[in-house]
């Protein structure tokens, strides 16, 4: 697992010199994995790296290197997961996340460690990196598809001007020409599968993220009383979003719709994070009836909160997969969720919840209501039976180093001196 405690070691900036010795020589498959999109408050991207080190860890038969920016240049080892730190400046405007260009050491990171296969994570300027760093080893790498990109940038783009609209095009084709020059481009969902090809990218393979069992559990129902009253909640029917506050999330869409959910239902709306689309949020005019919370870091306190309410809400159209719809599930906790996107995908395949028509609020707001007086528990042990079968992270990590494998022994070489 990445370590949570201080780095190992601090360097200002990598040499052959000054790096350990290459981790797990003896494995018989090593991944690196790199991306920008590794910061204090980042969700789902972050998880899957550290349920992947967590993987690793109790299989010598494997390593894994993990490249990501921060605030200094370090290097922290843990079983069979080493954590390279370049030191990169903040994003401005996106705070949780820095840039990724130290490009001479990163060279030196791959070809002192040698994986077997690289992963890239992020879009933009990381996959460019990691050709440049690779190309006297010429490992097989891979792109996973972790974000709708053309849609995140410009999330309506039928609604939009000129500029806007042809900006969302760029990047669709940026997407398609960034898609080519990968053997395989991993996806979350068939959702994503889908997306890809309708912008050209059709070499993808099917790679659904999991969940921590353990964590996210019906079992902390039991204290729900308890955590209700640590975040000023009410005793009665309570629906809940994690996650951050963006265009793209659709939360409008349910603020919309809930006056009549509570009016319908009695069921109140709770939600949880912070993000640049939170001033709009607020000045909406059902703002004052919601419970705002602000982000929450302690992932103990996110699976406490989505244990004690009786229904989770899922609005954004664009997730690639998912997780907090799975970590919902996973707790027991039925999901109300748009029906596009893999989050919409998970509710169907799981049968544990609502579906209503993306842009429609008089649409959610009946898909609320009806679910809410539906028998919540059986759905709920439901959607915990399905995250059980299909989302163990122990069976989806077998299925991705398979998928490894496959690349690596259908993938020719080509090295540049």
């Amino acid at each position: 697992m990445l370590a949570p405690g201080p780095p190992a070691i601090r360097s200002p900036g990598f040499s052959a010199r000054t790096l350990p010795p290459p981790l797990r020589p003896e494995a018989r498959l090593g991944v690196l994995d790199v991306t920008k999109y590794f910061g204090t408050t980042s969700g789902g991207i972050k998880t899957y790296l550290q349920e992947k080190a967590r993987y690793v860890g109790s299989r010598p038969d494997l390593r894994q290197v993990i490249v990501v920016p921060g605030p200094v240049d370090a290097i922290a080892t843990e079983g069979g997961s080493r954590t390279y730190r370049l030191r990169g400046a903040r994003i401005p405007m996106h705070p949780p996340y820095r840039f990724l260009f130290a490009t001479r050491s990163f060279r030196c990171i791959v070809e002192h460690e040698r994986p077997d296969i690289i992963e890239v994570g992020s879009p933009f300027a990381v996959p460019w990196l990691t050709a440049f760093a690779n190309r006297r080893l010429g490992a097989p790498t891979v792109w996973f598809y972790h974000s709708h990109l053309p849609r995140l940038a410009i999330p309506f783009p039928e609604r939009a001007g000129l500029f806007a609209a042809t900006l969302s095009a760029l990047l669709a084709r940026y997407v398609r020409l960034l898609g080519e020059r990968f053997p395989v481009v991993l996806c979350g969902s068939r959702f994503a599968e889908r997306e890809l090809a309708a912008l050209g990218v059709m070499r993808t393979a099917l790679v659904p993220l999991g969940v921590d069992l353990t964590l996210f559990t019906p079992d902390r129902r039991a204290a729900g009383p308890e955590t209700r009253r640590r975040f000023g909640l009410p005793d009665g029917p309570l629906a809940l979003f994690i996650g951050r506050l963006a265009a793209e999330k659709r939360l409008d869409v349910i603020l919309d719709a809930w006056p009549e959910v509570e009016r319908r239902s009695g069921t109140r709306l709770v939600v949880v994070g912070s993000g640049p689309y939170e001033a709009s949020l607020r000045a909406h005019r059902y703002a004052r009836r919601v419970f705002w919370v602000p982000y929450q870091e302690t992932r103990t306190l996110v699976a406490d909160l989505l244990a004690a309410i009786d229904f989770y809400v899922a609005p954004g159209p664009l997730e690639t997969f998912g997780l907090s719809v799975l970590e919902a599930l996973a707790s027991g906790t039925p999901v109300l969720s748009v029906e596009a996107g893999g989050g919409g995908e998970l509710v169907q395949g799981s049968s544990a919840g609502a579906c209503y028509t993306d842009g429609a609020p008089d649409h959610a707001a009946d898909a609320a209501v009806r679910l809410a007086g539906q028998d919540l528990p059986v759905l709920g042990a439901r959607g915990r039976s399905y995250a059980e079968t299909h989302h163990a992270w122990g069976d989806v990590l077998r299925r991705l180093f398979i998928v490894y494998e496959g690349i690596r022994a259908g993938y020719e070489p080509r090295t540049r001196p």
